[in-house]
């Protein structure tokens, strides 16, 4: 029971970061390939049922992350840990900053060139969405394990995309080591990226913004730039010329 309920974490742990990595960062914000609308649709609707209720809308994700790099680590900086003394602190004003884009449906406000379905928009950031997303994890840890497991996991389940991005943020401009001297705190938190899939490079990414690659060192691997160069090779994605180097 306990390695089934483990094993069902970790793949979703790591298919929720895949989503937020390759589909919301590195395809909405950076626009560091090309796909085709039937792949855009297909990432979308992943990174829906990944993210489950605590989806974040592609267009508001690539906004508030554009302002990241601009204002990096300044009090414009919508979740730089220098200026919060908590965890919850930063997760609390990221989620103000990601709220303040979005219309009462649910739609982003501006108009700008990021993946766009309003229809999957507005029921995935639907609180009706949101709980029921919840329930349905309940009912599976309570059907395959038991309560006690289901409080403990379920709240992790629920705050997949948030718990990704605190990490990111707070560890990525906290703890580590740098290989740039840049005018911003991000530093990259580990030598070898098994936990966040490249997205703890904090440095080499802030250094490199639009490089798909965020590993710069022999010893630094990023696991989805490995896929994205296969997906490539299928005809799935178009990596950018200014990419391939």
């Amino acid at each position: 029971m306990y390695l089934t309920v483990l094993i069902f974490l970790i793949i979703h742990w790591y298919l929720s970061l895949f989503c937020q990595s390759f589909f919301l960062h590195r395809y909405a914000a950076h626009r560091m390939f090309k796909m085709n609308s039937f792949f855009e649709k297909f990432f979308y609707i992943l990174t829906f049922i990944s993210q489950g209720p605590s989806f974040l809308n592609p267009s508001a994700y690539a906004e508030m992350h554009r302002r990241h790099h601009s204002y990096s680590d300044t009090e414009k900086d919508p979740h730089s840990p220098h200026f919060h003394n908590s965890l919850s602190s930063l997760m609390k004003k990221t989620y103000s900053e990601y709220m303040s884009l979005l219309d009462e449906n649910f739609v982003f406000k501006k108009i700008n060139h990021t993946p766009k379905w309003t229809f999957l928009d507005r029921l995935a950031d639907s609180w009706f969405t949101r709980i029921t997303w919840i329930l349905i994890y309940t009912a599976l840890y309570l059907h395959f394990s038991n309560l006690w497991l289901a409080l403990i996991c379920v709240p992790i389940h629920s705050l997949m995309g948030p718990i990704h991005g605190a990490i990111v943020n707070w560890c990525g401009h906290k703890y580590g080591y740098r290989n740039f001297d840049l005018g911003d705190k991000s530093k990259n938190t580990l030598f070898l990226d098994f936990l966040m899939m490249g997205e703890l490079y904090q440095n080499n990414h802030h250094h490199h913004p639009q490089k798909l690659n965020f590993a710069i060192r022999w010893f630094e691997k990023d696991p989805v730039y490995m896929m994205a160069k296969i997906m490539e090779k299928l005809r799935v994605i178009k990596i950018k010329e200014s990419q391939t180097c």
